[in-house]
C-alpha cells in the first residue's frame, strides 16, 4: 500500500548543545526542517500484536518477535510471513531464556541470542551453527524495545555480529570490580566464534561515580559505519564514538547531549545490591537506540518519567491505593514523549530534534541501509487481525 503522505516536524534546536571531547569547538547548529514521507507499509496478517525486531541493510527480509507465543515470526516487505516458529521447548536447538530479539542475517538466516547460547537458525527453523558464551551466565533480566537488538556487520569481508555483552565476569554492581571490568558489547566472529570485548566506562563516564547501578540503567544503544562505532550506556547522555577494528577499538571523540526533560538517573548505595540479583525499569531515561543512515547519526532517546511523581505513585501503591498509584503513573508517563536527535554524520553538527510520525507506537523503530521503519500504534483495547509497519524516509528540506 502506497500512499502519498507527509508529516512535517520542526525542529527544536535551541535547546540542544553538543560537544566533543576531542578538540572541542563552539558549534553552532544549522537550522533545519525534517520531513517523515511515507514510502510505502507492511501488512501483516496476524492476531495480536507481535514487536518488530530487526531488517536486513537491504530491506528484504524482516523479523518480528510474538511474546505469547513465543515464535519468531520471519516476513518478506510486502509483509507476507515466510516462517513462524519457535524453540521454546526442551530440544538441542533451543536459546533458552531470550537476551535478545531476533537479528535477521542477510536473506537467509536468523540469530536468537538466549542464555543458552547464540543460535543461528535458517528460515525454516533448523539450526545452523551455536556459539558458545564465553562464559557461564548467572541471573539475567531483559527489557526488549522495538528495532533494539543486536546488529550483523561486515569488517574486511567477514561477517561479525555486534551484541550486548551477557558477560558476568565474576562480579555484580554492587563492587567495584563491576565498574572496572564491564565493557557493553562483544563483536563476535560468526565463522569463528572468536569475540572481542568493547566499550568500557571511559574515564568521565557517571557510571564512575561510586554508586551502584541496574542493568537497565547502562544497557548500551550502539551503530557502527564500516570501522566507526556509536556507543551510548543508558541513562547516561553521552555518545562515545570509537574507532575499531577485529582486534581492537580507540576511544575517538565524546558528544554530550543536553536534552530537555530528560531526568538522568541517579545510582544507589552499592550496598543495596546484592550477587547474583537482577533488575530493569523501562521508566528511567536512557538513550534508547542509535542508527547511522544517509550521512546522519540518529539518536532514540526516552526522556524518563518524572522521579518524584514516581514515588508519590510507588508510596500509593504500598498502603494498598492501587487505582490512585496508576492515576499518578499514568498522568507521569503521558508527558515522558521520547525523541530522536539527529546529527551530521561527517562533523558531528546537531541538525535537531524530532518526534515520531503521527499514529506510530513509541517503543522504537526499525532501519535499513536507507529507510526507517515504524510499527503503527494498534487500536486501545481491541485485538487486531493484523499488524501494520509504516516504511518512512527522513528528509531533510
Amino acid at each position: 500500500m502506497k500512499q502519498n503522505l507527509t508529516y512535517l516536524i520542526f525542529t527544536c534546536l535551541a535547546s540542544l548543545l553538543i560537544a566533543c571531547s576531542k578538540n572541542p569547538e563552539k558549534v553552532t547548529p544549522r537550522q533545519v526542517q525534517h520531513i517523515w514521507e511515507l514510502v510505502d507499509s507492511l501488512n501483516i496478517d496476524i492476531l495480536g500484536n507481535p514487536m518488530m525486531a530487526s531488517v536486513n541493510e537491504s530491506g528484504t527480509l524482516f523479523s518480528f518477535f510474538d511474546s505469547p507465543s513465543s515464535e519468531i515470526l520471519v516476513t518478506d516487505p510486502k509483509g507476507s510471513i515466510l516462517n513462524r516458529f519457535s524453540k521454546n521447548e526442551d530440544t538441542p536447538d533451543a536459546y533458552g531464556f531470550r537476551l535478545d530479539l531476533p537479528v535477521v542475517w542477510g536473506r537467509e538466516r536468523v540469530i536468537q541470542i538466549g542464555m543458552l547460547g547464540i543460535f543461528i537458525y535458517d528460515l525454516e527453523g533448523k539450526m545452523v551453527k551455536k556459539i558458545a558464551h564465553p562464559e557461564s551466565l548467572g541471573g539475567a533480566a531483559s527489557m526488549f524495545l522495538a528495532g533494539k537488538s543486536s546488529k550483523i556487520i561486515n569488517l574486511g569481508g567477514q561477517a561479525y555480529l555486534l551484541m550486548k555483552s551477557a558477560r558476568s565476569r565474576d562480579t555484580y554492581p554492587g563492587e567495584q570490580k563491576f565498574y572496572d571490568t564491564y565493557n557493553a558489547l562483544d563483536l563476535i566472529n560468526l565463522e569463528t566464534g572468536n569475540m572481542l570485548e568493547i566499550g568500557p566506562f571511559e574515564p568521565e563516564s557517571k557510571f564512575l561515580d561510586g554508586k551502584g547501578y541496574i542493568q537497565s540503567d547502562f544497557a548500551p544503544a550502539f551503530a557502527t559505519d564500516g570501522y566507526k562505532l556509536y556507543l551510548s550506556h543508558g541513562s547516561e547522555p553521552k555518545m562515545y564514538i570509537y574507532e575499531f577494528s577485529e582486534t581492537h577499538s580507540s576511544l575517538d571523540t565524546v558528544i554530550s547531549f543536553t536534552i530537555p526533560d530528560f531526568f538522568e538517573i541517579e545510582g544507589k548505595d552499592r550496598s543495596e545490591f546484592s550477587k547474583g540479583g537482577v533488575a530493569v525499569s523501562i521508566a528511567n531515561a536512557a538513550i534508547r537506540n542509535i542508527f547511522v543512515q544517509n550521512g546522519k547519526i540518529l539518536i532514540h532517546y526516552h526522556p524518563g518519567v518524572d522521579p518524584i511523581l514516581m514515588e508519590e505513585a510507588r508510596a500509593l501503591f504500598k498502603v494498598g491505593k492501587q487505582d490512585e498509584g496508576n492515576a499518578i503513573f499514568k498522568k507521569a508517563s503521558s508527558k515522558s514523549v521520547p525523541g530522536i536527535l539527529v546529527y551530521d554524520k561527517t562533523n558531528f553538527d546537531f541538525l535537531g530534534r524530532i518526534d515520531f510520525p503521527s499514529g506510530t507506537d513509541l517503543g522504537g523503530f526499525m532501519a535499513d541501509k536507507e529507510y526507517l521503519y515504524f510499527q503503527r500504534r494498534p487500536a486501545a483495547d481491541v485485538e487486531e487481525d493484523f499488524l501494520m509497519v509504516y516504511k518512512m524516509k527522513l528528509i531533510e528540506k
